[in-house]
């Protein structure tokens, strides 16, 4: 049976409406709910205001109802009460909820399943059930404290976590943004891996001799060029030039598409692996397709190509062969920081600075030729007198 609504005052209080409830009671009485009215593009629209029992009376609901006309006046957008809360609810909800939507969007990146497991261990326990809202800088101390006694890196890894939770929450509108800065800690463990020329003939020689060369064709292309992991994987048809012989990453880390050139030794092994792609994946543009000819996502044998060749645990191969491509140009001292930046598409150099510590040769060569240059433009003690 449809609510039947009587019109309260038309005088006083115009499009205002109510009813009387079959069973709520206020007072002795019937309670009763109020009701405005008001056309939206057109059409008549109702809206619930609420009950005499909660305060609600008349001039309340035609002062609800004059907000609505306000906002349909100015072309605003108009929301009942019942719709704001709903909005509310949905832009305030658990970091839980915000983490759970957060992961399954990063679905099928590399690092997913680590940042994920993360997040469960050291931030769920103590935030989860909290809303960004009520976040505060005490909260983020409870986390730090927790894991007191493990690595700065570690700290900062949980902290950079939440801080991407509720950056995308805020970002698709499930939460606030944050109201104070997350104060990370300093990190003084970053690790430059690189070869010894033993290892690394070692390592040349177990590529070389391996039954199958998908995966020895991935390292050499990080140890002779520096690209990552994720950019090798994502590697199509389409990001090779070989007539200009360059290498285009899409979406690097970096965030912006960027060009490397392509050396002979990369050339090489580009061309023998399309050769071989060609053959097992025709219908396939990944030149290191996975499975069903589609994108590479992971590549376990290289964990059995660092163990036959004796590398430390520790090394972490494809990382590691970057890093040594870097070492490598920073021990010729033939190529200067700025452009080892370049050829490892690094956002500042800020990243770089860490292989200035392989340049001592380097640098007593510049301190030298500076102490060379100044000299030479300092006058004669002769030229001196006779002035």
């Amino acid at each position: 049976m449809a609510t039947k609504y009587h019109v309260v005052d038309s005088g006083r209080w115009p499009g205002v409406y109510s009813y009387e409830s079959s069973e709520r009671r206020f007072q002795g009485k019937t309670d009763v709910c109020y009701v405005v009215a008001y056309r939206l593009d057109r059409k008549l629209r109702w809206e619930k205001v609420g009950w005499k029992s909660e305060g609600y009376t008349p001039q309340v609901a035609a002062e609800i109802r004059a907000d609505r006309m306000k906002q349909i006046r100015h072309g605003e957008e108009v929301k009942t009460s019942k719709e704001i809360q709903q909005d509310k609810r949905q832009a305030n909800q658990s970091i839980d909820d915000i983490a759970t939507a957060y992961f399954e969007a990063k679905k099928g990146e590399r690092w997913r399943n680590i940042d994920e497991n993360r997040y469960k261990k050291h931030i769920s326990p103590l935030l989860g059930q909290k809303s960004v809202r009520t976040l505060c800088s005490l909260d983020v101390a409870r986390v730090k404290q927790n894991m007191k006694g493990l690595s700065a890196a570690s700290i900062w890894g949980a902290l950079e976590i939440l801080r991407r939770v509720v950056n995308y929450g805020a970002k698709v509108g499930m939460c606030p943004r944050l109201a104070f800065v997350i104060e990370m800690p300093k990190k003084d463990n970053e690790v430059v891996e690189y070869l010894a020329p033993e290892d690394a003939a070692r390592l040349m020689r177990v590529l070389d001799e391996w039954p199958t060369q998908d995966a020895p064709r991935m390292l050499k292309l990080a140890m002779f060029t520096g690209m990552r992991r994720g950019e090798i994987f994502k590697l199509q048809d389409r990001d090779l030039d070989f007539r200009v012989g360059f290498i285009t990453l899409r979406a690097p880390k970096g965030g912006k598409t960027a060009s490397i050139p392509m050396n002979q030794v990369a050339r090489e092994i580009l061309e023998a692996q399309i050769e071989r792609r060609n053959v097992q994946w025709p219908d396939s543009t990944q030149i290191f397709p996975g499975r069903g000819g589609r994108q590479r996502t992971d590549c376990n044998v290289v964990d059995r190509i660092k163990e036959a060749a004796g590398l430390p645990e520790s090394f972490r191969i494809f990382h590691g062969l970057r890093h040594h491509f870097a070492v490598t140009l920073a021990n010729s001292g033939k190529v200067p920081l700025d452009m080892i930046g370049e050829l490892l598409t690094h956002k500042s150099m800020a990243m770089t600075k860490r292989y200035g510590q392989f340049l001592p040769g380097t640098l007593k060569k510049a301190g030298d030729l500076a102490a060379e240059l100044i000299m030479a433009e300092l006058p004669e003690v002769a030229e001196l007198e006779t002035a």
